[in-house]
């Protein structure tokens, strides 16, 4: 049965690579699948899906005015007409930056179509706000998934992204700014509001 996933992690914590070998065991099986991501993230051009090992593929860029389901259900028609098969999968990486709507979209591609549909990204941003993307993801996905990592600190258990410039902690901003490590570590709720400190 088809159903909607939300795999959510801090900073680090393996979400591109589990999209990336999710991928790679679809087709490795003949299974057509549909690669998506973010528009917002341009970090290895808009459009790639990177990982921080290198490893890196294309998929479609989703603007804010897409419509995902529109897009699966015409892509997956011709496919079927064409005698290339049924997508079997959809996969979306940075998913916190889905709007609303697209999450809808989601769910009528996993109802209506019957394909199902599964989502990597954030949780919250750097205040600990959720992104819009990860708050719909939480209400309407069938199955969620906590990717864990260890704080950048002290070693337990990351659950928080503190943003940081050249080093020392940023806590007011915009809520989007696309970065890597150099931008954002992975933290543990102590080291959220003490970057640095010895845990006694």
């Amino acid at each position: 049965m088809a159903q909607l996933f939300f795999r959510y992690g801090a900073m680090s914590s393996g979400k591109t690579i589990e999209f990336l070998k999710v991928a790679h065991n679809y087709e490795a099986q003949g299974r057509k699948i549909v690669l998506m991501t973010s528009g917002l993230d341009d970090r290895a051009g808009v459009g790639t899906v990177s990982s921080r090992i290198g490893l890196h593929r294309k998929a479609i860029p989703v603007t804010s005015e897409m419509n995902i389901f529109d897009y699966v259900k015409n892509k997956n028609e011709k496919d079927v007409a064409s005698g290339a098969g049924k997508v079997a999968c959809v996969l979306i990486d940075e998913a916190q930056f889905l709007k609303k709507h697209h999450v809808i979209e989601c769910t009528k591609i996993v109802d209506e179509l019957k394909i199902p549909v599964m989502t990597f990204g954030l949780k919250q941003d750097f205040q600990n706000h959720l992104f819009e993307g990860s708050e719909n993801l939480l209400i309407y996905a069938d199955k969620i998934d906590e990717m864990k990592t260890i704080c950048h600190y002290c070693g337990h258990k990351a659950t928080m992204n503190l943003r940081v410039n050249d080093g020392k902690p940023v806590y007011e901003g915009e809520q989007v700014q696309i970065g890597g490590d150099e931008s954002y570590y992975p933290v543990c709720r102590f080291h959220y509001f003490h970057p640095g400190q010895n845990r006694k």
